[in-house]
Formats: structure tokens, C-alpha cells, sequence
């Protein structure tokens, strides 16, 4: 049979939901056969990824810090190295001799803040230091 992977989905929101994306590098993205610029190759790390996958046996299963890279259709994309992202209205299809690969297109593409930067952090009570205990500065050596 021919063309059964066109009847295939892949659900990326589900995908997406429990997971932060860094960007990395931002370049043209051109078509492979014309070289026509159609758009901005957004290429991210995956930094968090708490998705809770089927496990068998003791295998323990994560996409932490794969690459992917967001494929945006708006011709100007305002997103620097380090940024958290997030693609708009992202259409993702499995490709690949494994299946394992994911091409991912997006009408554009937002600055998120990070998950873990949204929850307050708290620095180890040893760490900090009070107006009444002065700090110390450490010696140097010089060489």
C-alpha cells in the first residue's frame, strides 16, 4: 500500500504540554530542492521534559536536551539564543526509516518565560547572608 503515512497524526500540543524549548540558533529556512527562502528555521533543545512516558521493565524514557527545530512560516521572527519558545498553531508529522524523527511547522513563534522560572526559588539557608554577619572577602593568588 502507498501513501499510508498521510493518514497518520501526531498530536504535538500533547506533546509540547510538559516540555520547555530553548532556542539555540535562529537561520533561514529554504527549500530543499529550490533553495527559496519560506521562512525562519527556529532550532531549539528540549530543557525540561516531565512528560510521563509508557515504561516497560525498568527503562527509563526522555527527550531531555533532543534538538527540534521550528520551521515558521512568518518571515521575521524577533527570538535570540536562550530565549524560551513556544510555535503557534505548530502542525508536526513523523518521518523518518525509525519513525523517530518529527518535522515541526509553525505560523510563527512566542517568547514564553520558563516553567521553572515561573515558581519562586530559594536559595540553600547556608548560602545566605544577613545585614548582621559581614561577608568575607576570599584571598586571591596571584601568579
Amino acid at each position: 500500500m502507498k501513501k499510508l503515512s498521510s493518514f497518520n497524526t501526531f498530536n504535538f500540543a500533547a506533546f509540547a504540554k510538559d516540555k520547555d524549548f530553548q532556542v539555540t540558533g535562529v537561520s533561514k529556512w529554504l527549500d530543499f530542492d529550490t533553495r527559496e527562502e519560506l521562512g525562519t528555521k527556529v532550532s531549539t533543545a528540549i530543557t525540561r521534559d516531565d512528560t510521563p512516558y509508557p515504561q516497560k521493565d525498568s527503562e527509563q524514557v526522555s527527550n531531555l536536551y533532543e534538538k527540534i527545530d521550528f520551521k515558521v512560516s512568518k518571515g521575521s521572527t524577533q527570538v535570540k539564543i536562550g530565549d524560551y519558545v513556544e510555535p503557534v498553531n505548530a502542525v508536526a508529522t513523523v518521518y523518518g526509516d525509525f519513525r523517530n524523527q518529527l518535522s515541526v511547522k509553525c505560523d510563527d513563534i512566542k517568547v514564553v518565560q520558563r516553567s521553572s522560572q515561573t515558581q519562586q526559588t530559594t536559595a540553600h539557608p547556608t548560602s545566605q547572608t544577613t545585614p548582621t554577619q559581614p561577608t568575607k572577602a576570599m584571598p586571591t593568588k596571584t601568579l
